[in-house]
C-alpha cells in the first residue's frame, strides 16, 4: 500500500502557499491593525465557529489570554464556543442559530471585535453572530474558504483560505490566526 502522507502534506503546503498571496496578506495586516487598536484601547476579541472552527476559537482565545511567544499582560479574548450551560440553554430555549448572537448581545460592546470562523461561510449561527455584532457597533472579521459564502459580504474584513476542502481551509485558518497572534502580541506592549 502506497503512503498518502506525502500527497496530503503537498496539498496542505499548496493551500497555505495560495492563501499567502499579497492580497490575503494585506487583509491580515488590516485585521492586525484593527485588533491592535481594539486591545490597546481596552476592548476585547470575541471568537466563534462550529466544529474545528470552534476549537480554533478556543485555541486562539487561549493564545491571547495566556501568551503566544513571550511573557506579557493577558489580552482580552473570549471564545463563545466554550460554556456548555450557555450553549445548551440558548439552543434549547431559543434556537441553535442564536447560540453565538445571544452571547454577542450580552458580552459585546462597541469597540470590540468579533472573529467569526466558518469554512463554508454559510453557518447560520455564525452569520447571526455577525448581525448581532453589527447592531452593537462591533467590528466584524470573517475567516472562510475559497467561495466565502454569505460571511464574505457580511463582515468588515474577510480572510479567505484559498482552498475548498474543509481540512485545508482549517489548516490555513490556524496558520493565519497564529500569525495574527504573533504580530498582535509584538505590537500590543504592556508592562508585565
Amino acid at each position: 500500500m502506497k503512503s498518502k502522507f506525502g500527497e496530503i502534506f503537498r496539498q496542505t503546503r499548496e493551500a497555505v502557499e495560495k492563501s499567502s498571496s499579497p492580497a490575503q496578506v494585506e487583509v491580515l495586516e488590516k485585521i492586525a491593525e484593527v485588533m491592535i487598536a481594539a486591545l490597546r484601547s481596552g476592548h476585547k476579541l470575541l471568537l466563534c465557529g462550529n466544529g474545528g472552527s470552534a476549537a480554533d476559537s478556543q485555541h486562539i482565545a487561549a493564545e491571547f489570554i495566556g501568551r503566544f511567544k513571550r511573557e506579557r499582560q493577558s489580552l482580552a479574548a473570549i471564545a463563545l464556543t466554550t460554556d456548555t450551560s450557555i450553549l445548551t440553554a440558548i439552543g434549547n430555549d431559543y434556537s441553535y442559530e442564536q447560540i453565538f448572537s445571544r452571547q454577542v448581545e450580552g458580552l459585546g460592546a462597541k469597540g470590540d471585535i468579533l472573529i467569526a470562523l466558518s469554512t463554508s461561510g454559510n453557518s447560520k449561527n455564525v452569520l447571526e453572530a455577525v448581525k448581532a455584532a453589527k447592531a452593537r457597533g462591533i467590528f466584524t472579521v470573517g475567516f472562510t474558504g475559497l467561495g466565502g459564502g454569505a460571511l464574505k459580504s457580511s463582515v468588515d474584513l474577510c480572510f479567505q483560505a484559498q482552498a475548498d476542502y474543509t481540512p485545508h481551509i482549517q489548516e490555513v485558518h490556524i496558520t493565519a490566526l497564529h500569525a495574527l497572534s504573533e504580530v498582535v502580541e509584538d505590537q500590543v506592549v504592556f508592562q508585565k
